[in-house]
């Protein structure tokens, strides 16, 4: 059984990939990209994949594939048209990383609200040194016991973040894009009372026909202009010029973002514009990337071919 992994470099070094190189004939490549992705791909019967494309363009030459092993839990690279009319199965990696998102987006919310760069800055570069005072109160910052915590996307990761939530001492509501409702211990609200009420709205939804373009201008300027807002979600939720004048314009207090809608990010993004860490925090797309997650990540994957090697469906995804 021949086995391209596609973009080894997606998932670290420090990840061991052992028990796959055990499952068959296995290629590694560093990356692939559209235009060498036939070449890679080759005649493997499996590949294993994370941001490339797969669709026609990328699939036609693939005449022995038979399974796609996603690392991740999105699969928005996947043209399941394709797949599904070619019998690929295509397998994905559920709630791998729900830790290690819910402790980033209190990582970034937390660099904001307390203002760490400031202080940080001001010890570092002797101004604290030279003062007569044992506390700094040059910036005034809120606890965020008693706020109001909006959240958009109520799968693993968006629990996760509300139980974490509640614990700190915040309200938690909750929006459905798509109009599910949840049998949780959280008021469900309707965007415009989510918008209106939310101190704080991160993002944990996926992208779809509900969610695309969801945070616009029109959306940040009927938050409160104290608010916070995080996105760990996917990034063509936000419309990012529409964002970056936001911030400029102070109808929100500040932001943090781990997902761009075109990654990496274009150096000429209006997000670039905004070099002050105090409104804006950005991520290059690592909130799932802790050590332990991307190595349950690479287990799972395991499993997954394993399970497709015995016949069996582990995980498969249809579209």
């Amino acid at each position: 059984m021949k086995i391209s992994i596609l973009e080894r470099d997606s998932l670290g070094i420090d990840v061991d990939m052992s028990a796959i190189e055990k499952l068959g004939d296995v290629t590694v490549y560093a990356a692939t990209t559209v235009e060498n992705a036939a070449e890679h791909i080759g005649d493997a019967d499996i590949i294993i994949a994370n941001k490339l494309p797969l669709n026609e363009q990328t699939l036609k030459e693939a005449k022995n594939l038979k399974f796609v092993a996603q690392t991740a839990t999105g699969t928005n690279n996947v043209d399941f048209g394709y797949t599904n009319t070619h019998g690929i199965k295509v397998a994905n990696v559920p709630s791998y990383s729900t830790d290690s998102v819910a402790q980033h987006t209190f990582s970034l919310l937390l660099y904001l609200v307390e203002k760490m760069r400031f202080f940080d800055d001001y010890v570092k570069n002797g101004t604290y040194s030279k003062s007569s005072c044992f506390s700094c109160l040059d910036m005034i910052y809120p606890e965020i016991a008693g706020k109001t915590w909006g959240i958009i996307g109520m799968g693993a990761i968006g629990q996760k973040v509300a139980q974490i939530a509640t614990v700190f001492g915040c309200k938690v509501i909750t929006y459905s894009a798509s109009g599910k409702t949840y049998e949780m211990p959280y008021e469900q609200v309707d965007f415009d009372t989510l918008l209106a009420e939310s101190d704080i709205l991160s993002v944990h939804a996926p992208l779809n026909e509900y969610t695309k373009d969801l945070m616009n201008y029109d959306a940040f300027c009927r938050m409160k202009e104290s608010a916070y807002f995080i996105n760990v979600g996917r990034g063509p939720i936000v419309v990012e010029e529409d964002l970056a004048k936001a911030l400029e314009e102070g109808q929100i207090r500040a932001a943090g973002l781990d997902v761009m809608r075109i990654e990496p990010l274009p150096i000429d993004s209006p997000l670039l514009k905004i070099q002050d860490s105090s409104k804006l925090i950005i991520t290059p797309h690592t909130a799932w990337a802790t050590s332990e997650a991307r190595q349950r990540c690479v287990d799972v994957v395991t499993e997954n071919i394993k399970a497709f090697l015995r016949g069996e469906e582990k995980n498969i995804v249809k579209g």
